[in-house]
């Protein structure tokens, strides 16, 4: 394979000076951003603000609630951090530790288990947060556009909000999709309080039950880290890396999975199509096309939530074929479901890399799927190898 060289995007923002709250007792926690801690203090502000917003939403007309938006947009899109659309605060400090321990061994490169299975360099997962009936009638046209370049997505419902016919859930699972679940309902309570989430578990619960689920996305990607490990799932999807758009805002600042208790966190790293075309106005997939080409670089998994809600007009359709073509023609990119993911990063955690005198090699669950990857620092770049 030819080394990925890890380099920054045009599209970055300078990067700031990290919060010396990130350092703990010495060290870098990076739970710090995957958790959203940097919010903390604007917690109660925000919570207020979510509150009024959907109390007000209801009575505001549809047309007036998104010009309301995109005139919001302008000022959102100003956030300092996350910076958007790419934050590489994450992506920078595993690089200075790559190059840390390069200097400190002596050596000329060190080793490292791979990011993915098999030899894949990056990954790439295809989401449908399904909100009405109305998406429910485009999912067989959303499929054929994906079966054309050989993709499979995955495909969450709300479990009390509408009706799902069974033959269009054995449809999706005939085709090899995936089913997941958007919560009980799309009213975006969840989160709320601790008691609306603990009323919300048992149906939560039920609902992954009945669909043979084992994700989980939140209504609206609303999230509170310090409660996903109890949702009884195998992985989450509801925290962006960085999303300034939403009701509310923020992202956890990493393109890798992580870990919430035994829930694996797949952050969502692309922007979602209502954003793009609804709130940004958009009509290029060159925003997709920008970020999933540095997720890959940095080796990093891309994922891309979209509504086939959205999917109205023929140029919708041909921006999402554009960002599918790219994605099944990227050189290692591991294209996957998101339960794939979730059970590889699981498996990954428990392999560890050590540097011999002939090499290095993988101790530990190895099913022959983890190899070894390797940094080197050229210059002032980590480059990656196998």
């Amino acid at each position: 394979m030819t080394a990925t060289q890890v380099r920054t995007n045009s599209v970055i923002r300078r990067e700031r000076a990290p919060d010396p709250a990130a350092y703990e007792l010495g060290g870098f926690d990076p739970t710090y951003y995957q958790h959203e801690r940097y919010i903390r203090g604007r917690e109660h502000s925000r919570g207020q603000a979510l509150a009024a917003y959907y109390a007000l939403k209801p009575l505001i007309p549809r047309a007036a609630q998104l010009r309301l938006r995109r005139l919001y947009a302008r000022r959102q899109a100003r956030r300092a951090f996350p910076a958007w659309p790419i934050e590489p605060i994450l992506v920078h400090r595993q690089h200075e530790d790559l190059r840390r321990a390069i200097r400190e061994n002596g050596e000329a490169r060190i080793p490292f288990v791979g990011f993915w299975p098999d030899h894949h360099t990056s990954a790439c997962v295809l989401t449908h947060d399904v909100e009405g009936p109305s998406g429910i009638a485009n999912i067989e046209r959303v499929l054929a556009v994906e079966q054309r370049y050989g993709l499979t997505s995955s495909w969450n419902f709300v479990a009390e909000d509408y009706h799902v016919p069974e033959h269009t859930l054995a449809r999706l699972r005939d085709a090899g999709c995936e089913i997941g679940l958007h919560g009980v309902k799309h009213d975006c309570k969840l989160f709320r309080s601790r008691s609306d989430f603990e009323s919300n578990l048992p149906g939560i619960r039920s609902g992954m039950r009945a669909l043979g689920a084992v994700g989980f996305r939140s209504p609206a990607t609303h999230r509170r880290a310090e409660w996903m490990h109890e949702l009884g799932c195998l992985y989450d999807s509801s925290f962006p890396d960085t999303d300034p758009f939403e009701p509310q805002p923020g992202g956890c600042c990493s393109i890798f999975p992580f870990m919430f208790g035994n829930v694996v966190e797949l952050p969502i790293t692309l922007t979602q199509d209502h954003t793009l075309w609804e709130i940004l106005r958009h009509d290029s997939p060159a925003l997709w096309l920008r970020k999933a080409a540095w997720v890959m670089r940095n080796l990093g998994l891309v994922n891309i939530i979209t509504h086939p809600d959205y999917f109205t007009e023929p140029k919708r359709f041909r921006m999402y074929e554009e960002l599918l073509e790219f994605l099944a023609w990227s050189p290692g990119c591991w294209r996957a479901l998101p339960r794939d993911i979730a059970e590889w990063w699981l498996r990954r955690q428990t392999v560890t890399c050590e540097l011999t005198a002939s090499g290095a090699r993988l101790a530990g669950n190895v099913d022959g799927r983890a190899f070894v990857m390797w940094a080197r620092e050229t210059g002032d770049r980590i480059e990656f190898e196998s």
